[in-house]
């Protein structure tokens, strides 16, 4: 008897750990709008393609299903928000899903920051993906911005450093902005409650996965800051008034599983 109960058990946790990876090939795709009467962009409607943490170790979805789920939209700027990779040797594989992104040929460019496992890597491997990245058609923001002129408006891109390995610098940030939209690409999202004196219209980030393993709750995520215990781990919230989005991320961190979660592409329209 205890022996038949040990393989059901097995077998349960086999199957749970089957549809637990299996998990990580269904990605949500999400329509994110905000109409805002704050928003001093431009009378046509913004489209950005916002990806975040696709840790190349452990990620289920190829270059190719890539393409597929995002081809067919119209894209004006695209948003990575960090966690790339945290091996020298993933490097190389991060080149195939640029060329993806690069060949939708945003009007407005596209545009990434670090996360905390990008930092992983140091000196010469660092400085390998940041070039990667950059000669793939990517430019890279650590606390610093850049203005584009859209429409006849001006569109601020801040590349906020990741605030979880203390590499945020508001100041530096902000320095010698100009009047106009400012959008935040920032990793860790719990820099929103730092955030009182600098002004954003609408911040991207990623970080949490939705918990990833998000049953019954994501309690391994308290540690991760105090927005975990204001309820905020992904989707579209706001702070002080201001909208920012948490991206479940396209891979995965630790085992390629997810549980109560989901890899997750974005389209955000401002308008």
């Amino acid at each position: 008897m205890l022996l038949i109960l040990l393989i059901l058990l097995l077998i349960s946790i086999v199957f749970l750990l089957y549809k637990a990876n299996k998990n990580t090939k269904d990605v949500a795709i999400n329509n994110i709008s905000l109409s805002e009467t704050e928003i001093k962009l431009a009378n046509k409607q913004l489209n950005i393609l916002h990806l975040s943490d696709l840790h190349l170790e452990n990620i289920s979805i190829s270059p190719q299903m890539l393409q597929k789920m995002i081809e067919k939209q119209q894209i004006d700027l695209i948003a990575l928000t960090g966690d790339f990779l945290d091996r020298k040797r993933s490097i190389p594989k991060l080149i195939p899903y640029l060329e993806v992104l690069k060949n939708i040929k945003p009007r407005l460019g596209m545009y990434a920051v670090f996360g905390n496992h990008d930092y992983v890597l140091k000196g010469t491997n660092f400085q390998r993906l940041k070039e990667t990245l950059e000669q793939n058609g990517c430019k890279t923001l650590q606390n610093e911005h850049l203005t584009l002129d859209v429409d006849g408006k001006k569109l601020n891109i801040i590349g906020i450093d990741d605030f979880s390995t203390k590499r945020s610098n508001l100041l530096h940030s902000y320095n010698g902005l100009e009047e106009g939209y400012n959008l935040v690409l920032t990793h860790d999202p719990n820099i929103v409650l730092e955030m009182k004196d600098f002004h954003f219209d609408y911040l991207l980030s990623g970080h949490f996965h939705g918990g990833q393993i998000h049953w019954p709750k994501p309690y391994h995520l308290i540690k991760m800051g105090k927005l975990v215990r204001m309820k905020m781990v992904k989707g579209l919230h706001y702070h002080n008034g201001k909208p920012f989005y948490i991206s479940e991320g396209l891979g995965q961190t630790g085992v390629n599983i997810r549980v109560g979660s989901r890899p997750e592409i974005t389209f955000h329209t401002l308008s």
